[in-house]
């Protein structure tokens, strides 16, 4: 099956951005994921384990299985689980569309900002069906980067966060597919769907979220594909550096930033 390119890439500065965007978003998204004790939970696309240790330290007593395609990303994310402490979890090269797990293996399976980058979500999430046991569950996290906005937001701001949207769709994902969450999983078959929105403000009274939601997650997104969004002739370089440096400008402080996530839980 078809597999989206990683639009960030795999740079340490990366790494340090999912880390980043982990540690303070930890409780928005994963307070109340909680799977019962003795339960196996799949984790698909788990990279360098930036939401793995969250997962393996709110349900200590589940087993974790953690698979991505990227062997760089598992031996990053061992390390992390290691340096955790943590020994509920395992890993195993593997790609969401070719799962190497018996039918309804699972008792849980757990996404989380993975299907944005796929081409073919739909097909995954019945992939990641098949493994799942009956009147088992799925929780998916996925951002919307439709849904952001800061003051004082400019056009050339607007242009900049737009260029990261096509990027990510000439490489064939969807950044986004958080308002997409509802129907994708009921086109491929799960039952009971939800879907929370999660979304979380910034301004100077919250001086970590702007430096690590705002600063180091979603405008390191936006920076990090400057050189595609030049080359492929999305905007000029001049529009391209006054929209990064009004988005800095929006963190001072009379500032504000915001952004919406989206978390879907539904049964198989």
């Amino acid at each position: 099956m078809t597999n989206t390119r990683y639009v960030h890439g795999y740079s340490t500065r990366e790494w340090e951005r999912l880390t980043d965007q982990a540690n303070a978003l930890s409780e928005l998204l994963h307070q109340d994921t909680t799977c019962p004790a003795g339960s196996v939970v799949l984790e698909c696309g788990c990279g360098t384990g930036a939401q793995t240790v969250f997962l393996a330290s709110r349900n200590p007593e589940a087993r974790i299985v953690s698979v991505d395609v990227s062997a760089a990303s598992l031996e990053q994310a061992r390390r992390r689980i290691q340096a955790a402490g943590q020994r509920n979890v395992e890993f195993h090269q593997a790609s969401i569309f070719e799962l190497p797990f018996d039918d309804a293996h699972f008792d849980h399976a757990f996404l989380c900002f993975v299907l944005e980058h796929l081409a073919e979500p739909a097909t995954a999430l019945k992939a990641v069906q098949r493994v799942l046991r009956r009147e088992g569950s799925i929780t998916v996290i996925e951002g919307d980067h439709g849904s952001w906005f800061c003051y004082p937001q400019t056009a050339e701001a607007s242009r900049a966060v737009q260029c990261l949207v096509e990027v990510q769709a000439k490489l064939g994902g969807d950044s986004l597919i958080g308002r997409r969450l509802y129907p994708l999983l009921l086109e491929t078959g799960f039952r009971e769907v939800r879907v929370s929105p999660r979304t979380v403000y910034v301004d100077s009274s919250r001086p970590g979220l702007v430096e690590s939601v705002f600063k180091n997650t979603f405008i390191a997104m936006v920076e990090g594909v400057r050189d595609q969004a030049l080359s492929l002739g999305l905007i000029d370089e001049r529009t391209w550096y006054k929209g990064i440096a009004d988005l800095h400008r929006a963190t001072k402080r009379d500032g504000t930033f915001c952004y919406t996530f989206f978390k879907a839980v539904a049964t198989r």
